[in-house]
């Protein structure tokens, strides 16, 4: 199987469920090699969480924790670990135990089939209607953006090499999609099913909004999609102006009078204004990215860490 393995969670507010989530880690990890690591990134968590990675790190010489200074967000986090791996391979899953441990095997396996990127696609994804909707939205401008059949199968729950780092390692913005950095390296994407189960404990940190947000934040970010969408209204009603213009000048001249009133006037100046706010709002959303990115906001910054840092390069999993 794969040679030596990092593992990156992303931590948030994740305390009652790292325990578990490192005693069904560890004989997952021992069955696939002699060489492996547990990052945990705590991002900005508001309960307990940095306390227990460290009495978890201090216990497992395995486990090694990284604290940021805020919250990042998800992405951010999985940079940060996946910037930190030491080993060839990496499996980044969440901190709720919805995709088991147990499950890790599968992915390595695919991995190993000549792929660069594989996802651990969830069989039922048990969410509500709107929740649902909004993960299409994601996905949709995923699939616009990654331009790679699988996009539309992405999840936390990924197996990849950690040679793909080079692709995004001067990558700086605070604006991050892993999944749009990994197609910057490869273009060898895979998925498979793997079960989902209900979050051990606590609640989803990804509400209906934060989806919303995340999916606009993909097609401005990482996209001209919304761009070109613009382009296309703006010749639509360009060429509206002209059909409307035709007709009022072909009833003067077959009735001899021009089309009346003021509602027919205020009707075509609401949609052309309409319109153009559309492309306004559009253009104002990439300049607004282009005027964060010349701030240069960091990623992320580390604000402390634990584990064993004198040995970079190599750690034998005990």
């Amino acid at each position: 199987m794969a040679n030596s393995i990092s593992v990156i969670v992303p931590v948030y507010n994740g305390e009652l469920t790292l325990l578990d989530l490192v005693c069904r880690l560890k004989p997952v990890l021992k069955t696939l090699t002699g060489e492996y690591e547990l990052v945990l990134v705590n991002d900005g968590s508001r309960d307990q969480s940095w306390a227990v990675i460290q009495k978890l790190s201090a216990e497992n010489r395995w486990v090694r924790g990284i604290n940021l200074m805020r919250n990042y967000g998800q992405h951010n986090a999985l940079v940060c670990g996946i910037r930190s791996a030491r080993f060839a391979t990496i499996v980044t899953l969440d901190d709720d135990l919805q995709h088991a441990p147990e499950d890790v095997p599968k992915l390595i396996s695919k991995l190993e089939e000549g792929f660069d990127v594989v996802y651990g696609t969830p069989e039922r994804e048990p969410h509500g209607l709107w929740r649902a909707v909004a993960s299409k939205l994601t996905k949709f401008a995923l699939q616009r953006i990654m331009g790679v059949k699988v996009a539309r199968s992405v999840s936390a729950f990924r197996a990849l090499r950690t040679r793909l780092r080079a692709a995004f390692g001067s990558y700086q913005s605070p604006f991050v999609s892993l999944d749009v950095l990994l197609t910057w390296g490869t273009t060898r994407f895979a998925a498979i099913r793997v079960p989902h189960h209900p979050r051990a404990a606590g609640k989803s940190n990804y509400t209906l909004r934060a989806l919303i947000i995340h999916a606009l934040t993909l097609m401005t970010g990482f996209s001209v999609w919304p761009l070109q969408v613009a382009s296309v209204v703006g010749f639509g009603f360009t060429v509206f102006g002209v059909l409307v213009f035709a007709y009022v000048v072909t009833r003067f001249l077959t009735e001899g009078r021009s089309v009346p009133g003021f509602p027919f006037l205020a009707s075509l100046i609401a949609i052309f204004s309409g319109a153009q706010m559309f492309a306004l709002g559009i253009m104002g959303e990439y300049l607004a990215r282009m005027h964060f990115r010349m701030m240069e906001r960091p990623t992320y910054v580390v604000w402390e860490s634990t584990g064993d840092e004198s040995d970079r390069e190599k750690e034998i999993s005990v």
